[in-house]
């Protein structure tokens, strides 16, 4: 892996963790803007994790990425995020 792409991975991973503590509250992209977070940045946070297969985005019935319940995965199950972590 590139020193480039390395250091793109790491800061995804950095923005997925601290979305991750949001993801289970009411109103999700609320709260992360209120936090100072850019949705648009997370969305492309988890896509580079994903083609990366650092993760899985979870996906609806009809094939639409489901951003929220994979953050709620990654927060509810620290296990599986420390495996994915691991990886590194």
């Amino acid at each position: 892996m590139t020193g480039a792409k390395d250091t793109k991975i790491k800061r995804a991973w950095r923005i997925v963790r601290e979305a991750s503590m949001y993801s289970l509250s009411g109103n999700f992209w609320e709260e992360v803007k209120k936090a100072g977070l850019n949705e648009d940045e997370i969305k492309n946070a988890l896509v580079l994790l994903e083609e990366a297969g650092e993760i899985r985005i979870r996906r609806g019935q009809d094939g639409r990425k489901l951003y929220v319940l994979t953050l709620r995965d990654i927060r509810r199950n620290p296990i599986k995020l420390d495996k994915w972590l691991a990886k590194r």
